[in-house]
């Protein structure tokens, strides 16, 4: 066996509620101006009252197995990123598996915050790799606004909810090893966690601890302060990986946190802006669904084309981090 993964299509859903920093500084001791100068997010979309992650997931996932024209039954794997499932348990993913009309496989969920959807990926890949797996979808999906505390502004400015999918399935590999990268496909997936950094970004609540769900609480200067130096630790050890530099990357797709953070990232890897795909300012942080709701506008407005050398990196709570290297 000598596969590698596809990625054969994307897919994404926002709420219909936009909120702008005006409206938020309605009911939040907050401003446009002291959102924008801070963080670089105009708006965010929330989810609607009743409206669950697993619908968000729904609507996403279609979206992929549309565009990918691939069938639900044809899919004997689904993994769901997120930090807000619908229910304790069972997995928010396995709701999702009916209702999409997967019949077969296997469906779980995955917690890794912001950085879950490259975990998910990294996992699907290595399914598809040992042959245990030939179609694999992977969602980001998140109803961060069910864990905010609206009066607490350094957090509750930040996040908002949608969802993004892609849809993955096996090929045969044709390239030796060091032309990898020259093939359609994954490339490499590269992970990371520090539990000793876990209480810089977390929720102060959980069925074991609290029986509550909690709140986000951070501490934003630390977060700020290991993003950056993460991520771009993260980015230098996948193009050293590949024997490859950052002039070989036709885009980045980084997790949307806030501007400050893609901006000081990009400055310290030597990456130009305009190699970088941007969605804070009209998506704010989406947790797990950030990078796949970027990716699938990048794909829809035809900045990313077959054949881009595309890096996908990310850091969230634990602290957790990582990266995908991908030939759209």
């Amino acid at each position: 066996m000598n596969y590698k993964s596809l990625v054969k299509g994307c897919g994404s859903y926002l709420p219909e509620r936009l909120v702008t920093n005006e409206q938020l500084a309605q009911w939040v001791d907050t401003s446009d101006e002291w959102i924008v100068s801070r963080t670089g997010i105009k708006q965010r979309y929330i989810a609607a009252e009743g409206e669950l992650t697993s619908d968000l997931a729904i609507m996403a996932a279609r979206r992929a197995l549309k565009h990918s024209k691939i069938e639900a039954r044809e899919l004997d794997l689904l993994i769901l990123a997120t930090t807000t499932p619908d229910a304790t348990f069972p997995a928010t993913a396995t709701k999702v598996q009916s209702e999409l009309g997967m019949t077969s496989g296997a469906a779980f969920d995955v917690q890794a915050v912001c950085s879950g959807f490259v975990y998910g990926l990294a996992i699907a890949d290595n399914f598809i790799k040992t042959g245990q797996a030939q179609t694999v979808l992977v969602i980001g999906a998140e109803t961060f606004s069910r864990i905010l505390d609206w009066k607490d502004r350094s957090t509750c400015v930040l996040f908002g909810d949608g969802a993004g999918a892609i849809v993955m399935q096996a090929t045969n590999r044709t390239n030796i090893m060091k032309e990898a990268h020259k093939e359609r496909g994954v490339i490499s997936t590269h992970l990371h966690s520090d539990g000793a950094t876990n209480n810089l970004l977390y929720v102060d609540g959980g069925p074991s601890s609290t029986q509550t769900t909690g709140y986000v609480r951070m501490i934003g200067r630390e977060v700020f302060r290991h993003a950056v130096n993460n991520l771009a630790e993260v980015v230098d050890e996948t193009l050293s990986y590949n024997a490859l530099t950052s002039d070989a990357l036709d885009w980045i797709v980084p997790h949307q946190a806030n501007r400050r953070i893609l901006d000081s990232t990009a400055r310290k890897i030597g990456i130009p802006e305009d190699k970088i795909v941007i969605t804070v300012e009209n998506h704010a942080n989406t947790s797990a669904a950030s990078i796949p709701l970027a990716l699938d506008e990048a794909v829809r407005d035809g900045r990313i084309k077959k054949g881009n050398l595309i890096l996908m990196e990310a850091m969230g709570g634990g602290l957790t981090w990582g990266s995908a290297l991908v030939r759209w």
